[in-house]
């Protein structure tokens, strides 16, 4: 079976690095490592006659750290394993199969860096901070704002004066809760005729922009038809249930370039995030999200109800805001921007006004402030 392991290999700036953390089913760290190297590219289970010294020279990928102690590795791929501008196949390979091996009792992808050539495949996000606060008119503080509760059985009346109730009380943002599509009891356009109605009066008794961010998850055709309808009335946004919709659906959204701000809500992220010993970072997700094009992004409340520690939420946000991030510690790989725009973070769920201080100590002033239950209740 081919050799993995190189500990003295440099990374090339050409190359994309993954950090794993692994836990072993009684093999070897540098056999497991191997398995994870080999599966996520040219490699199978057992030594085939179809490989070559090319292929070998030009893709096999090198394990070129490891902690034993920690089980921690770090693998660095030839770029050109994947396709440029492809999410779905990218993970295929780097969060595929390799979940799914005996030779490990976890896998955790905790960390991505993508080279210059796979970040200047995608779009990213076509407003980012300083385009929200253009629109917004917001030029240093938090944005505000509230999802519409209950979550579900308002009609598009009675959500409608929900949302001018907030915006004429101060919020800036009215955002409509995750599984809130188009209902028998709230049709998605006539919520959103009605919706927009009442923020034009909003803005025109307060003087302010107040911003709708309607839902548009479903199918990927109906959700660009539903995008192109909140277009055609003169919405400015748009929400996405990135996880549940996938990430195919996100880039068809984004590549569709409709100029609207793009909201990204993380329902479901837990099934992939929570398990701290197997399954996927929500740094890695916010990083692949930032890198396909959302504008905005849900982080973590730190204090509400969601999971999520001080240090892991800080730097999220500040993965998906600054332009280069140096690596630190063990956990957060560096990583260059180039061309990509910064996403807001989003701090949402069991939030109240008494933890607005708490969360611009620990995050600054580019944040979106999402009160539910702390608004309604």
């Amino acid at each position: 079976m081919l050799n993995y392991i190189d500990l003295k290999y440099k990374p090339l700036k050409t190359d994309l690095i993954c950090e794993f953390y692994l836990e072993l089913n009684n093999i070897t760290v540098e056999k497991a490592a191997s398995h994870v190297a080999l599966e996520s590219s040219i490699g199978t289970w057992i030594d085939i006659c179809t490989i070559n010294k090319r292929i070998v020279k030009t893709l096999k990928p090198s394990v070129f750290y490891i902690n034993k102690k920690k089980r921690i590795i770090k693998i660095a791929y030839n770029e050109n394993l994947f396709e440029k501008g492809n999410m779905p196949e990218i993970l295929s390979g780097i969060a595929g199969n390799i979940f799914g091996m005996s030779a490990l009792n976890n896998l955790r992808l905790l960390d991505i860096s993508f080279p210059e050539s796979i970040i200047k495949s995608f779009k990213g996000p076509r407003f980012g901070i300083k385009g929200i606060r253009k629109i917004t008119g917001i030029k240093n503080r938090p944005l505000t704002g509230t999802i519409i509760k209950p979550k579900l059985g308002l009609n598009e009346k009675e959500h409608a004066m929900v949302a001018y109730d907030a915006w004429t009380g101060g919020l800036d943002i009215v955002k409509d809760d995750e599984n809130l599509t188009s209902m028998k009891f709230n049709n998605f356009n006539k919520r959103v005729i009605e919706t927009l109605k009442m923020r034009n009066k909003a803005e025109k008794e307060t003087g302010e922009t107040k911003i709708y961010m309607p839902n548009v998850t479903a199918e990927t055709n109906e959700m660009l038809k539903r995008a192109k309808f909140v277009k055609a009335n003169n919405g400015r946004y748009v929400m996405i249930d990135i996880i549940t919709s996938g990430w195919a659906a996100l880039q068809t959204l984004r590549n569709a370039d409709l100029g609207l701000v793009i909201h990204a809500h993380r329902a479901g992220h837990a099934a992939f995030t929570r398990n701290e010993k197997h399954g996927i970072s929500m740094l890695a997700i916010a990083k692949i999200a930032r890198l396909i094009g959302v504008d905005q992004l849900h982080v973590g409340a730190i204090v509400g109800k969601m999971t999520g520690t001080k240090s892991e939420v800080k730097d999220i946000g500040e993965d998906i805001e600054n332009q280069i991030i140096l690596q630190k510690g063990t956990h957060v790989l560096e990583q260059r921007w180039y061309n990509i725009k910064p996403t807001l973070a989003v701090c949402s769920g069991g939030l109240h006004p008494g933890c607005i201080p708490s969360l611009m100590r620990i995050m600054g002033n580019n944040i979106v402030m999402q009160f539910g239950g702390g608004c309604h209740g």
